[in-house]
């Protein structure tokens, strides 16, 4: 019982965390936060951008969580993973699908397109507004018929 008790924080934790970045990236990467985001919606001059701070900072924040919760395998072990998982599928999706940081990864499979399509929308623009499309595995029926 235990382990589908952990399975459903795991899963509850990477729901959470789309949703979380979804208004974290519309409020505070396009809001107070934009000096450092800006560096994603420019010309990328190398591997690494000052925007993959905040990958860090998640990742440091799921290292504690696993760390402090990891000798009982408690809770906060169990959400600490769910945030590895959710930044392991983010790194997948975003940056290896969706900006090729890899030439690996081609699909036209109806929604990985509709993502690619909401994302590419999402960064038209290389200013802070507008902007639409904040979400990463969730986006609007929209970008599933075409165009948008």
């Amino acid at each position: 019982m235990q382990q589908i008790v952990n399975i459903a924080i795991v899963i509850a934790t990477i729901a959470t965390m789309e949703a979380l970045s979804w208004a974290m990236h519309k409020y505070l990467f396009h809001g107070p936060l934009w000096f450092i985001h800006k560096t994603h919606h420019q010309q990328r001059h190398g591997w690494f951008e000052l925007n993959d701070l905040f990958s860090i900072g998640f990742a440091a924040l799921a290292l504690w969580l696993m760390w402090v919760g990891h000798i009982t395998l408690d809770y906060r072990f169990w959400i600490g993973t769910g945030i590895s998982a959710y930044g392991t599928i983010y790194f997948i999706f975003h940056d290896w699908f969706i900006h090729n940081r890899f030439k690996a990864f081609r699909s036209n499979n109806r929604y990985l397109s509709a993502i690619r399509r909401a994302h590419k929308i999402h960064h038209k623009s290389t200013e802070k507004n507008p902007s639409e499309e904040f979400g990463l595995l969730v986006v609007g029926k929209k970008w599933f018929k075409g165009r948008g």
